[in-house]
């Protein structure tokens, strides 16, 4: 099955790959890899702002690393990656906004994890970061990047 079967039987539709808010490319391909840049999450064409821990629930902060696994996606697609080349998803790094007593990282960065493996299957298994941070661009509850191993 193609990907982009798999994501319609997901109902998946991916958002427009957002332009870059500072002095960076979204995606680099080089040397049979694909890094792509942070990613921020939005819903419904609206970032998710606010820290795990204070303002922004436990699920909330699972949707948005999902929302940010959907725009990985699109901003592979935007580069001119087929997502029917790519070989794995080799490391994602999850960074969530959160204040200093909340431990629930991994839990949260899941939501992108978990998208990778539903569109992937095995090729979708990866190595990952998950860490806390004091603040993120734009006030964005989470953010997560990717490498990714494409097939020439």
């Amino acid at each position: 099955m193609s990907i982009e079967a798999r994501l319609q039987e997901l109902g998946i539709v991916l958002p427009e790959a957002a332009a870059p808010v500072a002095s960076y490319v979204p995606v680099v391909v080089h040397g049979g890899f694909a890094h792509v840049s942070g990613q921020l999450p939005f819903v419904d064409g609206k970032l998710v702002t606010g820290r795990l821990g204070e303002d922004v629930s436990l699920e909330a902060g699972i949707d948005a690393a999902r929302a940010c696994g959907l725009m990985i996606l699109a901003q592979l697609k935007a580069a001119l990656v087929p997502l029917d080349k790519v070989e794995r998803v080799v490391k994602l790094g999850g960074f969530v906004n959160s204040t200093p007593d909340f431990t629930d990282q991994p839990k949260v960065i899941n939501g992108a994890s978990d998208l990778m493996v539903a569109v992937f299957g095995e090729k979708g298994r990866h190595a990952r970061a998950a860490v806390g941070v004091p603040a993120l661009p734009l006030g964005a509850a989470v953010e997560v990047d990717a490498i990714v191993a494409i097939a020439d």
